[in-house]
């Protein structure tokens, strides 16, 4: 079953200037959340203090007012008209209005200092507008005939108890929210986020430009003489990863040039004396000692032969070229038929590739030489797969078990430990040929078939 990735992963970008750009936007998003909670407490703050510092004067006033004899309400024509105070017989601050202790303090505070005495003092929001009769219905606008203020707003009323059934009441208007405070806080959101932003994916693109360069000579690297050098640019720790690189590829291409040159002595130095002693070997007498003798030298030459071409495929000194697949397969499927192995090629149609011929055709010797020796036959067709050509190549063999399956790659690797090639060679004709495969781009897998049998594709890119 298939882990699904967390859906932080799955949202997450994978490219350095996306993470970059999101880390970023989610830093000046948590911190203008902070500050917009600042801005709003703090407007908040202000609000209150403009509309209850006047308030808390006007109830000063009002209780003064009241203590002196004078009329705290204006009277005018048959309704009673507020200016914003009234008295009443019991507390009008109820438990379903929104308590303002701060407020409530600071009215306490400023009495105190006036020198004005009260009993108690009560303070608290109301989205009703409250009165000195609670059951009579609020005036309106122009039956109050007090232009500061409006129905429909939060009202903050401020109650102090003068006397065992006396309240002087007073109301401030509390202004309602302004919508262009938050527009102005979104335009500023969006204009730090420019000109924060910008900057941040410009430093991300010229990072990301020559890492994807150096990303791209990496993935392509095949040999130290078909890369190309990484042009040094961007800030200067990329270049000096770049340099790096190019330094590394520097010191692979001499290396692979002492490698070949090594090899070539290896060669050199181990054929002249295989050649010799099977000149030697043919002078023997005795005929089945010698062609045992020649048949141990003529494998010593194959195994001889497969180390190099192994380790030389770095460095291939075969062109690239256009290659009619079929036709190539037809030719290697009648070289096996002259011998009289049994191998069928489907039939198929044209179909071009680019490759090197001559290591192509040695990988399908490889493959198909191994179906016929465990598989008894080798069925060869051409498919389209995964947007390539895969070359399937089936034989009717025992298979391999599945926890030994990559082991195959390696070199020197078999199924049964002699080195014998009439029971399946060194081991080194699946290596070379997943080897070659891998140069051209493409793969080599194995895989049981269900019906019995194994299954070796060589996919190809188209």
């Amino acid at each position: 079953m298939r882990r699904r990735d967390p859906p932080v992963k799955r949202f997450w970008p994978g490219s350095l200037i996306g993470q970059l750009a999101l880390l970023v936007a989610l830093a000046l998003l948590v911190a203008q959340a902070i500050n917009f909670g600042l801005l709003v407490r703090e407007r908040d703050r202000l609000v209150l203090t403009q509309t209850s510092v006047p308030t808390i004067a006007r109830l000063a006033d009002a209780i003064e007012r009241d203590r002196s004899g004078l009329q705290v309400e204006r009277q005018r024509g048959p309704r009673q008209l507020r200016r914003n105070v009234f008295v009443s017989e019991a507390v009008v601050v109820t438990p379903d209005m929104k308590a303002r202790p701060d407020v409530a303090q600071r009215a306490r505070g400023a009495l105190d200092e006036l020198g004005i005495g009260y009993l108690s003092v009560a303070a608290a929001e109301s989205d009703v507008r409250p009165d000195r009769r609670m059951d009579r219905p609020e005036p309106s606008r122009r039956e109050e005939g007090d232009g500061d203020d409006r129905g429909g707003k939060s009202h903050l009323l401020i109650s102090a108890q003068v006397s065992p059934g006396h309240w002087v009441n007073a109301i401030g208007r509390l202004p309602s929210n302004d919508p262009r405070f938050m527009g102005w806080l979104l335009v500023q959101t969006l204009i730090l986020y420019g000109v924060v932003l910008v900057p941040v994916l410009w430093l991300g693109r010229r990072m990301a430009r020559p890492l994807k360069a150096l990303t791209g000579a990496v993935e392509s690297f095949r040999s130290a003489e078909d890369s190309i050098a990484v042009p040094e640019s961007g800030p200067s720790d990329v270049r000096r990863l770049i340099v790096a690189y190019n330094g590394m590829r520097t010191r692979i291409a001499a290396l692979l040039d002492e490698k070949d040159r090594m090899l070539g002595a290896i060669g050199h130095d181990l054929r002249t004396p295989l050649a010799s002693l099977r000149v030697r070997v043919e002078g023997m007498e005795d005929e089945d000692e010698r062609e045992r003798m020649v048949g141990t030298i003529e494998e010593m030459n194959r195994t001889l032969d497969d180390i190099l071409s192994l380790a030389r495929l770095g460095r291939p000194k075969e062109g690239e070229t256009k290659v009619d697949l079929a036709a190539l397969l037809d030719q290697v499927a009648d070289d096996f038929q002259i011998l009289g192995a049994d191998v069928t090629l489907e039939e198929a149609d044209r179909t071009t590739v680019t490759i090197r011929p001559t290591l192509i055709t040695r990988a399908l010797r490889n493959v198909i030489d191994n179906a016929v020796k465990y598989g008894a036959r080798a069925r060869v067709g051409i498919e389209r797969q995964d947007g390539g050509i895969a070359i399937v190549i089936d034989d009717d063999g025992p298979g391999i078990p599945e926890d030994r399956i990559e082991a195959m790659f390696e070199p020197f690797a078999r199924m049964e430990e002699s080195r014998s090639r009439e029971t399946g060679g060194t081991g080194l004709g699946l290596a070379l040929a997943k080897a070659i495969l891998v140069q051209h781009g493409g793969r080599l897998t194995l895989a049981n078939r269900a019906g019995g049998g194994l299954r070796a594709t060589l996919w190809l890119p188209a």
